[in-house]
């Protein structure tokens, strides 16, 4: 490809969404082995979980951007199936705060590896070059689009709040 069609919106754009749908691509083979289990949203909300620590109904309907009685679905699924547990707010006691079991936090840390594990055997085939240009792409990217920079090691993609 020339230096001139690389610049050019529409290449840039095609390029990102080849690579968007190779992601979710590896996110749908990351999530086959537990698709018994699981629903791709009810996995969303335990990624959330997994990320910000035990959470108020309201808030977790407000991540996920979904309607709390929706949110309360899923919870009441996931509770039934041993992934969150509810728990009195100590702090309010009218409400209920929801955590991740270590049954949740086992699906969550079986997907983050397998989905881990592909993207690397995926950079591994690149050349060093193209590792870097990728490291200084996507960082421009995830600037431009409001992305918090994540420094160190956080598994699931974004440091806790």
């Amino acid at each position: 490809m020339t230096e001139s069609r690389r610049d050019d919106p529409e290449a840039v754009v095609s390029a990102v969404l080849t690579g968007s749908r190779l992601l979710v691509a590896i996110a749908a083979r990351s999530l086959a082995a537990v698709e018994d289990k699981i629903t791709l949203p009810q996995f969303r909300m335990l990624v959330v979980l997994a990320g910000h620590g035990g959470t108020k109904l309201v808030t977790l309907a407000e991540r996920l951007n979904v309607n709390p009685s929706t949110a309360m679905r899923m919870v009441d699924r996931l509770t039934a199936a041993g992934f969150v547990a509810r728990q009195i707010n100590p702090d309010n006691r009218r409400e209920a705060v929801i955590t991740l079991t270590p049954e949740g936090r086992h699906i969550v840390d079986e997907v983050t590896s397998r989905r881990r594990a592909e993207i690397t055997q995926i950079v591994a085939r690149m050349t060093s070059g193209q590792r870097r240009a990728l490291v200084e792409a996507m960082n421009g990217f995830n600037e431009a689009g409001g992305e918090v920079p994540v420094e160190g090691d956080y598994p699931l993609g974004w440091p806790e709040p």
